[in-house]
């Protein structure tokens, strides 16, 4: 038994060693059922039979027997190349992510009284964010005596989503929040903005 200022640091590097979690396939060795359901390599069943036997077919090919289906009663097997199934996987999984196109949301900001150069270059910018594929949140922000004319802000959005109308979709009537009115608007479908 070890004593002193050790003996806790032992048992945490000990405790450490084992695995936090198995995530993959039970395989070979790690398959304790007392029978399976064999499927060979070309996806064909070969009935059910002792996870033994099982193994002694899969070792006789030079692969894996690996177990698919745990909850399965009994547990279904399969005879397969197990490294070259994880390697196939990841592939697929790292083909799918490159794959994955994020939306993001831009947002445009304006005030009532924006002079007619600047409109144009806000609304330069939010063709190409469409054009990009992400959203595009419109807002415009009332300040002061502003609040009284929010029909201006709103004849503004309109205006804004009609000059974008090629590009995209307006998903909602310009809406009061506060000293904010914004509008979102959302590309159109690829076969949509050709036509």
């Amino acid at each position: 038994m070890i004593r002193g200022p050790y003996r806790l640091s032992v048992f945490y590097f000990v405790w450490r060693c084992f695995p936090i979690a198995n995530t993959g396939h039970q395989t070979n060795d790690e398959i304790r059922d007392k029978e399976v359901r064999l499927i060979d390599q070309a996806g064909e069943q070969l009935g059910i039979m002792s996870s033994q036997e099982a193994l002694r077919l899969a070792e006789e090919q030079n692969l894996d027997l690996v177990k698919i289906s745990p909850n399965a009663v009994p547990p279904v097997c399969k005879i397969m190349d197990y490294g070259k199934y994880r390697f196939e996987q990841t592939k697929r999984e790292k083909e799918a992510r490159k794959n994955q196109r994020v939306v993001e949301i831009k947002e445009i900001r304006m005030s009532p009284s924006i002079d007619l150069n600047d409109f144009n270059v806000k609304l330069r910018n939010a063709q190409k964010f469409l054009s990009e594929g992400n959203r595009c949140k419109v807002t415009v922000r009332f300040r002061g005596r502003e609040m009284a004319h929010t029909n201006i802000g709103q004849d503004l959005l309109l205006k804004f989503a009609e000059e974008c109308g090629e590009l995209a979709v307006m998903d909602k009537s310009p809406k009061l929040e506060g000293r904010h009115m914004s509008i979102f608007l959302s590309p159109k479908p690829a076969k949509d903005a050709k036509k």
